[in-house]
């Protein structure tokens, strides 16, 4: 049976109009997971002997497992983000004499298969064979291989319970960023040292092979609480029961102000906090505020002027960037009815250019703070919110015109590439990477209140120029109205 299922999963993903459509993200895709096996490998490699320059002094075997901790936090948010569940369509199957455990039991070893799981084993692997070679008995060395398998397998399975447990939550990242921030907090500020407890625990088991049953026994408990809830949850008549929601109305009568767009603002409002993927998206606007905390408290990153306009247009540009980069997408599953209304288009993008315009000023405000880590960062931060306001704003709507992909608003925005083209790869070159050189270039050669200046008259040009650009950009929407009614009529 579990060979027909593997057929089945075989059949599906390359016979899925996502693989036919999306080549060239899959290839994108293949690359990225080469490049980090690479690393992986490099690091494994060579870490013993890196260790061994930088401290002399120390057991690289110990310093590495000191570390693991930090390891275990970052793949836990790694696997949030990024990792998707395995999904079997088995509503067919429900129907068929075919038991409800093992069809969970090969979703479960399915999950068991990600890529994610095999990452680490690139490092790992190497690593134990460097310890190997340089005198470390084997049973040590295999029995901690053993160890840090069995973890990645229970970080695996605990990610599939927080996802199960999440998946009808927009907010459920937040539970998640928190266990980690507590647990990196309690051992920061020496509550609880969370790293030399995790390293001690490793060492002690990898020196008494006979202890490898505690790990073994954690990843018996989450494998069985997993196969529990997901033969709860497998019944046919549950994806027929209908759900109940409360209807919360909310009060947008404040944008009748912008007068005749202020009923696509409405719509659009409506849309962006009744739908999971634009709601989440949304709720991410915390790390567009908090981007420069990455950078700003290293003394490194400060003296790196070019990096302000970077991370201004970002911080600044966060909401702009991934909401105005799928327009007119967001409204792909109704486009064809909207089309064929008596509506003036221009309205249309008018109101989706008001709200990217007001989410750049309340971000810089938000942003203010930051004046702690300097002057330079806040005025950096201003020049970038006019050329976001002035430029990026237009370069966007302009861009928005070809996109080509229905989304699903049903999914979360986190890592989600679903309705991605080529189109959103591209326009990051004009979005972020002219501007950050255009800013180093100009500072370097003439000055950093020159390089600022030069954003902000771009900036107010742009401002300016506003409703010649949007009669433009308004007539390029128009030429491609009817490939994007035939585009989005098709699922991705």
């Amino acid at each position: 049976m579990i060979k027909h299922f593997i057929n089945l999963e075989w059949k599906q993903y390359f016979r899925s109009s996502y693989w036919q459509k999306s080549i060239v993200i899959n290839i994108l895709l293949i690359f990225f997971a080469l490049y980090f096996v690479g690393i992986f490998l490099f690091m494994g490699a060579f870490l013993f002997k890196i260790i061994g320059k930088a401290t002399p002094d120390e057991d690289p075997f110990l310093v590495v497992n000191n570390y693991i901790f930090y390891w275990f936090i970052g793949d836990v948010l790694m696997r949030f983000f990024l990792q998707k569940l395995p999904v079997m369509s088995v509503k067919p199957l429900l129907t068929l004499p075919i038991k409800r455990s093992t069809i969970v039991n090969f979703v479960l070893g399915k999950s068991a298969l990600n890529f994610f799981n095999f990452l680490p084993l690139f490092a790992i692997i190497p690593f134990s064979i460097s310890l190997l070679k340089n005198g470390y008995a084997s049973s040590l060395v295999l029995t901690w291989l053993a160890a840090m398998v069995m973890i990645i397998l229970i970080i695996n399975f605990l990610n599939f319970i927080v996802e199960a447990f999440s998946a009808e939550t927009e907010l459920s990242f937040l539970p998640v960023i928190a266990l980690v921030g507590v647990l990196f907090g309690l051992d920061y500020f020496n509550i609880l040292p969370m790293r030399s407890l995790v390293g001690d625990g490793l060492i002690y088991i990898a020196n008494n092979p006979v202890f490898i049953l505690i790990p073994l026994g954690i990843l018996a408990i989450v494998y069985v609480y997993n196969f529990k809830i997901l033969k709860e949850k497998l019944f046919l008549d549950s994806s027929l029961k209908s759900k109940v929601a409360e209807v919360k109305v909310a009060d947008l009568s404040w944008t009748n102000r912008f007068g005749d767009i202020a009923p696509f603002m409405q719509l659009d409002l409506k849309l962006i906090w009744r739908n999971k993927r634009t709601k989440s998206m949304t709720m991410l606007l915390i790390i567009g505020v908090l981007y420069g905390l990455f950078f700003y408290p290293q003394p490194m990153y400060r003296e790196m002027e070019f990096m302000f306009a970077f991370i201004g247009i970002f911080s600044t540009g966060f909401f702009l960037i991934n909401f105005g980069q799928f327009i007119p997408a967001w409204d792909s599953s109704y486009y064809k009815m909207l089309m064929s209304q008596n509506i003036k288009y221009e309205q249309y993008l008018r109101s989706k250019f008001i709200l990217m315009i007001m989410s750049v000023v309340i971000l810089f405000v938000l942003g203010i703070p930051y004046v702690y880590f300097g002057w330079k960062i806040l005025i950096a931060h201003f020049a970038a919110a006019i050329y976001n306001i002035g430029v990026n704003s237009h370069v966007i709507l302009w861009g928005g015109s070809f996109n080509r992909k229905k989304i699903d608003l049903d999914k979360k925005a986190a890592f989600n590439y679903q309705g991605t083209g080529a189109v959103q790869w591209l326009i990051g070159i004009p979005l972020m990477l002219v501007p950050m050189g255009l800013f180093a270039l100009i500072n370097w050669l003439l000055g950093f209140e020159i390089a600022i200046a030069t954003l902000i008259v771009l900036g107010v040009s742009g401002i300016i120029l506003h409703k010649k650009l949007m009669r433009f950009i308004t007539q390029k929407y128009l030429d491609s109205k009817y490939k994007m009614i035939d585009a989005f009529s098709q699922d991705n």
